[in-house]
């Protein structure tokens, strides 16, 4: 070593600076091809990440549109049965309505028909009775004009006796219902009337007996008889109808079954006026017996008044059941106007909740379009942004 030359140093010391020169080459060249490499690499990666994106953002674009017209169809499907549901339930409310309306205008339909059918009854009946008592008078009227065969027929005191009780009937039976009288009724005290009207309260039972005082009365008005036998006669008739009047009064004025008063009935008008005209003693006196002297005609006159009672009494019991009726049916309407408020109100409140839900739907379908609006510019502002990123990272990744 230490016989080596100055040349042979250099040489050597030029070869081995050589050698590191080539070795550092070499290895500038490996790295920059390395480097090559590696760029090129990192480019395909780059290329490789933005096709993946690119998928994954049209898969999510896909998906996200599916999801959007599910649940587009879905709103459309329950607004369809909310509708529908609606639409139900507003026929059945209207059905039912329709339905009680039928039924309670059937109800005061039935109920002013029979109220309808009562009075024609009433009102027939009352005809029926006219007509009846009209055909009583024209046959009183036919007795009164043929009194002079009257009288012959009725020379007998049981012949008089048994027509007064028979025209008595009639009248009576002609003009008041079977409920209000009774014929040869038995008193408590064991006498018999020839009639009994029983009447309302306060007046209850009226005897009424029939008497015909007409032997007499014929001895008044005899023409061929003298003054002296006249007077005589008008004495003794004056006489009979008193004897009558206590007759009635002692018999068939038995308080408390019976009122405090009886009817005494002359079955002959000539008679009654005779006595209400010129007699007038016999009327008080009757008067303070209680016991009222009448003819068929003021017989028929009250007879009719008792009618009028009984019927006044009918009338207010039926008045009172039409009273309770009109009361139910007003129960009945107060109860309908209730229920109909109620159903309006469901009604509004269902027309309510109907705007609601459209308001609801509205919203939706809006939030969903401005949701369409934003996820474009998401996607437009994405489509722009991504080919940045490889830039951004081939600059970063020295």
């Amino acid at each position: 070593m230490n016989g080596e030359t100055p040349g042979s140093k250099i040489l050597r010391y030029t070869r081995n600076t050589m050698s590191e020169t080539l070795l550092v080459i070499s290895a500038s060249a490996v790295l920059l091809v390395t480097m090559a490499f590696l760029v090129i690499r990192l480019g395909m990666l780059s290329t490789l990440v933005r096709e993946l994106l690119s998928q994954q953002t049209r898969v999510m674009e896909e998906k996200h549109r599916d999801m959007l017209k599910d649940l587009h169809e879905g709103l459309a499907k329950q607004g369809d049965r909310l509708s529908e549901a609606l639409g139900k339930t507003s026929e059945q409310l209207r059905s039912t309505v329709e339905t009680r309306l039928d039924q309670i205008s059937g109800h005061v339909t039935e109920r002013l028909d029979e109220g309808f059918k009562q009075t024609n009854e009433t009102f027939t009946s009352v005809m029926t009775r006219l007509a009846t008592i009209d055909e009583a008078q024209k046959k009183i009227d036919s007795l009164t004009t043929n009194m002079v065969s009257l009288q012959e027929l009725l020379g007998d005191k049981r012949s008089r006796g048994a027509f007064g009780e028979v025209q008595l009937e009639a009248l009576v039976r002609n003009i008041l219902p079977v409920s209000a009288y009774a014929m040869q009724y038995t008193l408590g005290n064991g006498h018999r009337a020839d009639c009994v009207l029983r009447l309302p309260p306060p007046t209850g039972m009226v005897a009424v007996d029939s008497k015909f005082p007409l032997e007499n009365f014929h001895r008044m008005f005899d023409q061929h008889a003298d003054d002296a036998s006249r007077v005589a006669a008008q004495k003794q008739f004056k006489a009979d109808v008193k004897r009558h009047v206590d007759d009635i009064a002692g018999k068939y004025i038995l308080p408390p079954e019976t009122c405090e008063g009886a009817v005494m009935f002359v079955p002959a008008e000539a008679v009654f006026a005779e006595i209400h005209a010129y007699h007038a003693d016999i009327v008080d006196y009757a008067m303070q017996k209680q016991v009222w002297i009448v003819s068929p005609t003021t017989l028929m006159a009250v007879l009719n008044t008792a009618r009028a009672v009984l019927k006044d009494i009918e009338t207010r019991e039926q008045v009172h059941v039409i009273k309770h009726e009109l009361a139910r049916l007003g129960k009945d309407f107060v109860r309908f106007d209730e229920r109909m408020k109620k159903l309006a109100d469901h009604i509004r409140q269902a027309n309510q909740d109907v705007e609601e839900v459209h308001v609801s739907s509205r919203k939706i379908s809006q939030r969903f379009a401005r949701i369409d609006a934003v996820e474009l510019d998401i996607r437009q502002a994405g489509s722009e942004a991504v080919p940045d990123s490889p830039a951004t990272d081939t600059q970063g990744m020295p």
